[in-house]
């Protein structure tokens, strides 16, 4: 132990680090991989992992923890501790901080968070329902908002809560899916909104639709490409606040409500700005994504609120129409 202490030393000192492509520091550290060749041979060997299988709590076995992937957790911890012995800062894992694990929750704070998101998608859809008739021009485009926002706050609970190179291509691309359908849904349904504009109303959702199926179908059967992933997330993400920004500018003279999608819009934003934090987890829980999928809780309630507002607001407009026809 006292050679392996030694070799952290000069590794820390000489701030020797893999490139990004080939891992996190911590995982490619000799302390940490000759834990986890020595745990494997211990632990997951076929006598080994009977006695692991044994010991495994029901919890753990069901959501899919192998012994290979405790002796990662174990291997992990025993390396930051070497690493805050020393007086080093805490290094990555497998491109990951590391997080005390609750239960089977890998990232519990996020995991939680993605809960609670998905929660008050959920309670905030049941309001939505009960408050604006089925008969309002934007009602079955903000249910179908409302279930495309749930399911991948769905998944990015199952993403945080064990993290597997499935679980993560899948996560993104849901999230991805999500992104892409609910400027789909929104941009296209308020234009629909507008008779004279429904042509592009329809030319514009059935573009957006065919950008969708293109770009899962390219990560899903091509390649998948992060830095591609990330510029078309980016690009959405763009037109979906000029789009916002430029309907309020338009409509805040006429529509009170508008402050609301205003402040969801700029929260939104500037939110997303946590992500390029980039700290050890708080008390090895609470990270910078934690801390936005933490503070995006009241933006759904905000933005639910602004839904109902409008909502209303269109059926009373057609109903006027109506009666002056």
């Amino acid at each position: 132990m006292a050679a392996r202490t030694a070799l952290l030393f000069l590794l820390g000192a000489a701030g020797v680090g893999p490139a990004p492509s080939q891992g996190s520091r911590g995982d490619r550290e000799p302390v940490y991989r000759d834990c986890l060749a020595h745990c494997e041979r211990r632990n997951c060997s076929e006598a080994g992992l009977r006695h692991f299988r044994s010991r495994q709590p029901l919890y753990m076995s069901l959501t899919g923890w192998t012994c290979r992937d405790d002796c990662k957790y174990e291997c992990m911890w025993l390396t930051v501790g070497l690493y805050l012995q020393e007086g080093y800062k805490v290094p990555q894992f497998h491109g990951k901080w590391p997080f005390s694990r609750f239960l089977f929750f890998q990232e519990p704070a996020s995991a939680f968070a993605s809960f609670l998101n998905g929660l008050a998608n959920l309670v905030m859809l049941n309001r939505y329902k009960a408050t604006v008739p089925r008969s309002s021009p934007m009602y079955h485009t903000c249910i179908a908002f409302a279930w495309v926002s749930l399911n991948a706050w769905f998944w990015s609970m199952v993403f945080h809560t064990r993290e597997t190179n499935l679980h993560r291509k899948w996560t993104i691309s849901v999230h991805q899916q999500s992104s892409f359908t609910q400027c789909t849904c929104v941009v296209s349904g308020k234009l629909l909104c507008k008779t004279k504009l429904w042509p592009f109303a329809t030319a514009l959702g059935g573009f957006l639709l065919l950008f969708l199926a293109c770009h899962v179908s390219y990560l899903t059967l091509v390649r998948f490409d992060y830095g591609y992933n990330m510029a078309a997330n980016v690009a959405i993400g763009l037109l979906n606040l000029f789009w916002w920004l430029g309907w309020c500018m338009r409509n805040q003279q006429r529509l009170p409500y508008v402050w609301k999608c205003v402040a969801v819009v700029l929260l939104l934003q500037a939110l997303a700005l946590l992500e390029l934090l980039d700290f050890p987890p708080l008390f090895w829980v609470f990270d910078a994504h934690a801390i936005w999928h933490i503070s995006t809780i009241p933006v759904n309630i905000l933005f639910y609120s602004f839904l109902v507002d409008d909502s209303l607001y269109l059926l009373k407009a057609n109903s006027d129409i109506l009666k002056i026809d």
